[in-house]
């Protein structure tokens, strides 16, 4: 599926698609309490009511917007938010096991905002030495964004971040408790995943396309 047909973003453990009537239904979505499917038409006001239902009703697994032109309806809900742009680390040790860390009641990977000046190559290491105490890293793939939306106050903020692969050569770690991080892990990806750890959907989705 090309971008330019369906777009995916997360809000907590929300998936948001955004298309063609035909590329929402390839996906096959059953209308029910926690899936909502909607036609765009054509007024920004209308993603912003559905951002403020989001807000204050129960969480939905499932929200799905389309439109003649999904690329349009992209432009229109991204104007909705300040952009943000972050960097972060699927970190793995020589016997392949992957860095995972507890924070805030939920586990993650390392990551953070892009600081001005920076590639997100740069961002990337920096945020995973920070976080995690790692200082012999070596730069992998690019593995692929996320999008993640959040809200602060009255303003709303659109997340992309840029995820690579990297090798770390030994597995002394650091939390960085100013970032509220409690525990860190060196787990086997695959075993780890089908346990079922209490962990964003956003975090899932790229761990599967990096190891899946």
């Amino acid at each position: 599926m090309s971008v330019q047909q369906r777009y995916k973003v997360h809000a907590n453990d929300t998936a948001i698609f955004l298309g063609t009537p035909e590329s929402i239904a390839e996906l096959g979505l059953l209308p029910g309490k926690d899936v909502h499917t909607a036609p765009y038409l054509g007024k920004r006001k209308q993603i912003k009511q559905f951002l403020d239902w989001l807000d204050k009703s129960a969480p939905l697994r499932v929200l799905a917007l389309y439109g003649e032109n999904a690329g349009q309806l992209w432009a229109d809900f991204s104007a909705c938010f300040t952009p943000v742009e972050a960097a972060g680390g699927l970190v793995t040790d020589p016997e392949g096991r992957l860095l995972v860390f507890f924070r805030r009641g939920r586990w993650d990977l390392p990551k953070g905002k892009i600081d001005p000046g920076e590639t997100p190559e740069q961002a990337a290491l920096r945020e995973v030495r920070e976080e995690t105490g790692l200082t012999d890293l070596e730069l992998g793939p690019f593995v692929g964004h996320t999008w993640h939306i959040y809200r602060q106050g009255d303003e709303r903020f659109l997340k992309r971040t840029w995820w690579y692969r990297m090798n770390a050569t030994h597995t002394h770690t650091t939390p960085q408790i100013e970032e509220d991080i409690q525990e860190i892990r060196w787990v086997n990806p695959a075993a780890w995943m089908a346990g079922g750890p209490h962990t964003y959907p956003s975090i899932r989705e790229i761990i599967a396309a990096a190891f899946g």
